[in-house]
């Protein structure tokens, strides 16, 4: 009778474990599925999904506010996911955290760039991974590639006095300054003026060659349209601000640019075809919320945390749960696009 029993409380075990084995991997999807960043949220959706695979994913709309990502992280609790993917906006995910750190829940972020959401960590214990760069690392990058290209020219450093301006200069600047390295014009201007015509006659009688613009995507195309005006060879290079939409003026042929690749342009070419034969466009979010789900599945399957090989390459996390190597890359403008600049 005994030996009766522990067979049939084996069998009830291995039938357990057979059920567990077969329920799917529950994974959230954090994003503003309303609002104005609803656009930004389709995407990371539509890349989520795209990579689920034979992973249950339970979408919520965090609304990109902090009420919304409070309530996503509780829907996330009830519904027994095992990670979460997602989050765009620093408000929802900082209220979303505590509540997925009590329920042993880890989080991959491909959007928050918010640096003490990861230096806070050793304090808060939030279990927290993400895929985009840290708030400071387009400085990091302008302040180690720049110099490297530019040790041998005449270089002028200029700002345009915002904030991300004169940290963008700052960092340069420093970084200039421990290689032994002096800029031959240092200076504020004015943004957002119809010519610059007065700033690039000063940087061309400084002698500067190469001029670092801490400013928008504007100003640095006026400056090169009138250093072009007034025949000055100039190179003008600016952070990924260069990027953003024009505002009439074309981004001048040589322009160099710090910033981060287009992302259908270095991901795996399969993917990207498997995408648009979903009829997803692998555009803004698509790729980068792909590439955190396919990272989602391996840390649930076990894989070790040294690194995940996703569609935009290996990718790894340092202790912090940052990107263990920027993303950023130096690109120049040249036939209508930017291109990458090979490794000097």
């Amino acid at each position: 009778m005994l030996r009766a029993r522990a067979a049939i409380a084996a069998l009830l075990l291995v039938a357990a474990a057979a059920a567990a084995a077969a329920e799917p991997l529950r994974i959230g999807v954090a994003a503003p599925l309303s609002g104005p960043s609803e656009l930004l949220g389709r995407q990371l959706a539509a890349g989520a999904a795209a990579a689920a695979g034979d992973a249950a994913l339970t979408l919520v709309d965090d609304r990109c506010s902090a009420d919304g990502g409070a309530e996503a992280a509780r829907a996330f609790v009830a519904a027994g996911v095992a990670i979460v993917v997602g989050f765009l906006c620093t408000d929802a995910i900082e209220a979303a955290l505590p509540i997925l750190k009590d329920a042993a829940i880890p989080v991959i972020t491909p959007g928050v760039r918010t640096n003490r959401l990861t230096d806070a960590k050793p304090q808060t214990g939030w279990l927290v991974y993400r895929l985009a760069p840290r708030a400071d690392a387009e400085g990091e990058a302008v302040a180690s590639l720049l110099p490297r290209a530019w040790r041998d020219d005449l270089f002028a450093i200029v700002d345009d006095g915002t904030i991300y301006g004169r940290e963008l200069a700052e960092r340069l600047r420093a970084a200039v300054s421990r290689l032994a390295l002096k800029p031959v014009f240092v200076d504020t201007f004015r943004p957002q003026l119809e010519n610059q015509i007065g700033l690039v006659v000063r940087l061309r009688k400084a002698g500067a060659t190469h001029v670092f613009v801490g400013g928008d995507r504007d100003d640095i195309a006026i400056m090169a349209r009138d250093a072009r005006g007034l025949g000055a060879t100039m190179v003008f290079a600016g952070g990924e601000a260069l990027r953003a939409a024009s505002g009439g003026v074309p981004i001048a042929e040589g322009t160099l640019m710090v910033g981060l690749p287009e992302w259908s342009e270095v991901a795996d070419p399969a993917v990207i075809d498997g995408l648009r034969g979903q009829g997803v466009n692998p555009e803004g979010y698509v790729l980068p919320a792909y590439a955190a789900v396919e990272i989602a599945r391996a840390m649930a399957g076990g894989t070790p945390s040294g690194g995940y090989a996703t569609a935009l390459g290996d990718l790894a996390f340092d202790g912090k749960g940052d990107l263990d190597r920027t993303p950023y890359r130096l690109f120049r403008f040249a036939d209508g696009a930017f291109r990458e600049v090979e490794s000097q």
